[in-house]
């Protein structure tokens, strides 16, 4: 397959490795060129605009941080390079701005998919993100090959807009899940019990999440570097969440605090880091 991939970040480098493990000819458009400099490297085509990606691809990946920065790329590519391409995008976004792109790029004769993901650098580069796709049955049919590629049991949610909705529930039971577990455990410090007597009380019951684990180290050493995930994309999609949630008017006090606590880390220095650094928002940077 030749695949076009707009958007090198953290994600989107990570995806473009497994690929390129996968034998595939990928094209990468970045418009910062520092980002495609490893990837060219190891073997990826690097265009100069994201307009000759698209040209030369049977498929076109976009892994761009928000909506803004999705129209912005694609309003850089003339109309007529869009007809009979298949556009997938990848990121996090609202369910209506999804459509919106969708209604651009059928305007244009193309065809788009969104196909969200669940999963960080880990997954992207065994091929194993979780894939939740909104769209028509054709154009899912047709990506299909490329998501068992990236994914294992791509799974086809519904229309555009249904995708996006699910990853939206998923990224907020991230934020949920995460500032819960970092308060317990910080009140567990604070009182001076021992840690693993506290994790292996919440590993038998059925509160546990796996994830918790996962973040433990970084949040008993305070150490959020090298993130999978970063804070400030957390706090990015929790406020899109509270925006979607507000409008189709359910109760989102809950949430809010949590949308502050993000701010609260956020303030201090931690956007680039892990999103485990909410613990920081939590013990004030203690």
């Amino acid at each position: 397959m030749n695949i076009a991939l707009l958007g090198t970040g953290l994600m989107g480098q990570a995806l473009v490795e497994h690929l390129l493990t996968e034998r595939q000819t990928v094209t990468v458009f970045n418009r910062t060129v520092e980002k495609v400099a490893d990837l060219k490297q190891n073997g990826a085509l690097v265009a100069s605009t994201a307009q000759e990606a698209l040209m030369n691809s049977e498929f076109c990946i976009l892994m761009l941080s928000d909506a803004d920065a999705i129209h912005a790329v694609l309003n850089s590519i003339k109309n007529e390079v869009f007809k009979d391409k298949i556009i997938i995008q990848m990121g996090t976004i609202s369910p209506d701005e999804s459509r919106s792109i969708s209604h651009y790029i059928n305007e244009r004769q193309g065809r788009y998919l969104e196909c969200p993901v669940l999963g960080s650098l880990p997954e992207a580069r065994s091929g194993s993100l979780i894939l939740m796709a909104g769209g028509s049955d054709e154009d899912y049919n047709a990506a299909l090959p490329l998501l068992k590629i990236i994914g294992k049991n791509p799974r086809h949610i519904g229309d555009i807009g249904q995708g996006a909705t699910v990853k939206l529930a998923m990224n907020q039971l991230i934020a949920g899940l995460t500032s819960s577990f970092a308060l317990s455990l910080a009140l567990v410090e604070k009182e001076g019990i021992e840690t693993e007597q506290f994790m292996s009380i919440v590993r038998d019951s059925a509160l546990y999440a796996p994830t918790f684990d996962k973040k433990l180290d970084r949040m008993l050493s305070r150490d959020y570097s090298l993130p999978n995930f970063p804070t400030k994309h957390l706090a990015k999609d929790t406020r899109l969440f509270l925006s979607v949630a507000q409008q189709l008017n359910l109760e989102t006090c809950a949430l809010e605090g949590i949308s502050q606590l993000l701010d609260k880390t956020l303030e201090q220095d931690l956007a680039d880091t892990d999103y485990s650094a909410i613990m920081a928002g939590i013990t004030k940077g203690q």
